[in-house]
């Protein structure tokens, strides 16, 4: 009978759906690290930083080593692709933003990973939007105004980016087809550079995202028309939404979620999920999150499902009607 018992025992454990919840109560196990993979240099960006807030907190909460895995290289592709492959055991978790899990699919033809398919979500963490800045001699100071002066001035406006399929590239076409303008899309290497430029009137706007200009609005080099978010940033409080001002598909952001390799066990996910929940809530990481301009978020498994599917079709049809694309 003994025997008859362990050789049923040795079964049940090669059944991938009846011996996960027992991993997954164990996990982390003592002295195994967790790491979370983030698809770009390490170095204070704010991705990098929010990233690392949050391992530093599930460290502390499930008293185990979480430790940060930078892998940069093509657009976030490099790291995600990694984290895509590695075993499903809840050791190796992706930390990732709307660029890479919600643009490339669309703007790359060859991804070696889907993120819809590929990983199964966790949560949602952060939100940056991004913001309309002009020239601070341009005469306008509402969406209406930019809209109105573009039109009376159509291809003369130019706006500055990061780059093909950046955010604020991205941005820049979805205000141009919500609004039946045309802006002429000046790529740069740095938003450094371009936000120096756009101060120098050698270009006139950017959508540029909100921690990047905050010191430049706040000391009068830059105009700052609307938050493309439908709540204010805590960063600038002052300055309205394009919602606020009559454009509520006009939302543009760099939002960041936790996700796991396709069949990392459930109660692993849900365990992170919670856990990131209650981080989320402490009213010290939210001051630490609106200091860098980022509003925090939180929430099921599903809501970061079904934002990851609706982000990727909206920005899927603005990069097809605008012909953009990396090979």
């Amino acid at each position: 009978m003994r025997s008859l018992l362990l050789r049923l025992a040795a079964v049940v454990a090669f059944i991938p759906g009846l011996a996960a919840p027992a991993l997954a109560a164990d996990w982390p196990l003592a002295g195994k690290t967790v790491s979370i993979v983030v698809p770009a240099p390490g170095g204070g960006g704010t991705g990098d930083t929010i990233a690392r807030v949050v391992a530093e907190q599930l460290g502390k909460r499930m008293k185990a080593s979480v430790i940060i895995e930078n892998r940069a290289g093509a657009n976030g592709n490099i790291g995600a692709a990694a984290a895509a492959s590695a075993d499903p055991d809840g050791y190796k978790l992706l930390f990732s933003w709307a660029g890479t899990l919600a643009v490339n699919p669309t703007l790359y033809r060859n991804l070696s990973f889907d993120p819809q398919k590929s990983f199964v979500p966790i949560v949602l963490v952060a939100d940056v939007p991004n913001i309309l800045v002009v020239n601070k001699d341009l005469p306008v100071k509402t969406v209406a105004d930019f809209v109105h002066y573009a039109k009376e001035n159509p291809t003369r406006l130019n706006f500055g980016s990061t780059g093909n399929g950046s955010s604020m590239h991205l941005a820049g076409e979805l205000f141009m087809r919500e609004t039946a303008t045309q802006l002429v899309h000046v790529p740069y290497a740095s938003p450094g550079q371009a936000t120096t430029n756009l101060i120098a009137n050698d270009i006139q706007s950017m959508f540029q995202l909100v921690p990047g200009v905050v010191g430049q609005v706040k000391g009068g080099k830059l105009r700052a028309v609307a938050v493309m978010s439908e709540s204010r940033s805590p960063a600038l409080p002052d300055v309205p939404t394009t919602a606020e001002q009559g454009y509520p598909k006009l939302l543009s952001s760099t939002w960041f979620a936790l996700l796991a390799p396709k069949d990392t066990p459930v109660a692993v996910l849900d365990r992170v999920n919670a856990e990131v929940n209650e981080i989320l809530r402490d009213p010290d990481i939210r001051k630490r999150f609106a200091d860098m301009g980022a509003a925090p978020l939180g929430g099921s498994r599903q809501a970061l499902a079904d934002h990851l599917a609706a982000e990727t079709q909206k920005w899927g049809q603005v990069i097809r009607a605008a012909n953009i694309q990396i090979q």
